[in-house]
This record gives structure tokens, sequence and C-alpha cells, in this order.
């Protein structure tokens, strides 16, 4: 029996999946059973945690991520109590365990030795199958493991810490004019940029800004950023202000300078028909790989923008 502790969050975590779902295939048929722990509690994974992912440690998304990858073995969540977690001693994800059909534990640590398959010299966790298998003795018992840390449900304080931090950070507005947005949308940057083009008068806009704050949070330390551009009346920006500061919108936001709505709506994007919210997302270059007008779906969006900067570190 072959016991992962593993995680949705964890970018190495991510880069042992196929290998796991590979092993469980290749050796379902001799006998060799798979199981995956997750030991994380969601509400210790503070939101810049995320950034390589788009779930968090719940269970319905571990559900989520075990459906969109098509798990051939059990997902199983201790994230709630931790025993099972503590008992093993994990410590990192991913950490293998493995035991005989006597259930006595005869390796722990690595999966192999690379989190990029291209790369691998030592395959551990096989070898100590096959070995088993084969009713040898294990070469190598035991080793190291790397990835992410164990969220035990000690680390909540420092979730609260980071969401305080964020709290205290300014908010700010700036005008924007069309020119500006011209040169915005051609992105000279080496980041991919998120648009959204709002109002305060707007209830599917104002519905939907909490998730692009979370989005910001979770990818602002990669090659992302998120930037805002409120509809609102030029003459008018304190209740835009306002409302941003009440979301703790530390992002860029500009308020349009025009009067003339339908430049806004020509000067993001010919193909908006100008329903509020639009929301674009742009690649470094210009290009805009993605447009929805109206609410976006915060988990496609996530996903969205990790197809273009990577799942991974490697």
């Amino acid at each position: 029996m072959v016991v992962i502790f593993t995680c949705n969050h964890c970018p190495t975590a991510q880069a042992y999946e196929d290998r796991i779902i590979k092993v469980s295939a290749d050796y379902q048929d001799k006998g060799v059973a798979v199981v995956a722990i997750s030991p994380n509690h969601p509400q210790s994974v503070r939101l810049d945690e995320l950034g390589y992912t788009e779930y968090n440690d719940t269970l319905d998304e571990m559900e989520m991520r075990a459906a969109d990858k098509n798990y051939n073995f059990p997902y199983l969540y201790d994230g709630e109590t931790q025993e099972t977690s503590k008992q093993y001693g994990a410590v990192a994800t991913p950490h293998i365990f493995i035991f005989d059909k006597n259930r006595n534990l005869r390796y722990k640590g690595r999966f192999d030795d690379n989190e990029n398959p291209k790369e691998i010299e030592q395959h551990n966790a096989i070898d100590a199958i096959e070995s088993l298998l084969a009713n040898n003795e294990i070469a190598v018992k035991e080793t190291k493991t790397f990835g992410c840390s164990v969220k035990w449900l000690s680390k909540e304080d420092a979730v609260k810490k980071s969401d305080e931090q964020w709290a205290k950070e300014p908010v700010t507005i700036q005008s924007i004019n069309v020119a500006q947005i011209d040169s915005l949308l051609k992105n000279d940057s080496d980041k991919l940029r998120l648009i959204n083009v709002w109002a305060t008068w707007c209830g599917p806009c104002v519905a939907e800004f909490p998730d692009f704050i979370t989005i910001n949070r979770m990818y602002r330390n990669r090659p992302f950023e998120f930037i805002s551009i409120s509809a609102d009346h030029p003459d008018k920006p304190d209740p835009v202000l306002s409302f941003l500061k009440s979301k703790a919108a530390a992002n860029q936001n500009f308020l349009f300078t025009g009067k003339n709505k339908y430049d806004l709506i020509e000067a993001i994007d010919k193909d908006w028909q100008g329903a509020l919210p639009y929301t674009i997302l742009v690649a470094p270059g210009g290009k805009i790989i993605y447009s929805k007008e109206g609410e976006i779906d915060p988990l496609e969006m996530k996903k969205t923008i990790l197809e273009h900067i990577g799942r991974y570190y490697f």
C-alpha cells in the first residue's frame, strides 16, 4: 500500500500528480493500492500561497481537482483534525509512505529526486515498490522529502496576519483617458494583465469585485497584475475610492475621465458591446486572450490565468 500525503495548492505536489496516477495504473493489477491524503487545513493557507493553483485545500475543491485530473485512487481529507497526518509524521507535500502486504512500513520519503520529470535520476518510490513485489530488500528505505510544508491549524494566525497586512495597504485611484488606455492595452510589461471595467452603480460589478481582489492576492507575486477601470462619472471620484477602500483594492485603479462612454468602449475592445461589467486578459505584447461581457466565472478565470503564467516553477 502506497500512502501519499499531497494537496491541491502546492506546485510540487501538482508536479507529481501525473506520476502518482501512472503508478496507480501501472501497479493496480499487481497487488499495489495507492491512497492519497491531504493533510492541510484550508484555513491555514494564505491566498498568496495559491499562486500556482486555482484551488485551495477544502474537501469540495479536492473533489473538483480529483475530477479535473481523473484520479484513479482515493483522495482523502484529513484537514479537519489532521490526526492521521500527525501520526504518520507527514512534513511536506508530497510525502510517501510504502507498506508491504503485512502493513509494515518499508519506505518513507520522496517519490523521486526531481520535480521536473525530465531530470529524474533516482526513482525511489518505484524502486521500493518493485523490490517489495520481488520479495527483495529495499536499497534506500528512507529519504528526506521536498515540497510545501503541511498547513497545520496552528498556522491559521499567519493567515489572519496576512489579511490584516493586505487591509493596511494603500488604496488609490488615478484618472485615465483614451490615449492612456491604448498604452495600457499594448502591455509592454512582462505581466499578464487582468483588466475589469466596472461602476459603483452596476450591481453585477459590485457583486463580483471581491473575486478580483482574491485573484489578485493569489497571483500578484507572479507575472500577473490586476487593473480596474471605473466607468463612474469622472467628476465624482469619492464614491469610487470609498468602494475600493472597502474592498482593500490595493491594485492599480483608474477612473475614466472622458464624458462619452462610447469612447471608453472603443478604447477597451472594439468587440465589446457596452454592457458592464467587462473583463479582458491581455498578454504581454497586447494580445487579448480572454474577454467576457457580464460576470466572470472565477474558477474559469483562474484556470485561464494559470494556462498562461504556468503551474510550476521549473
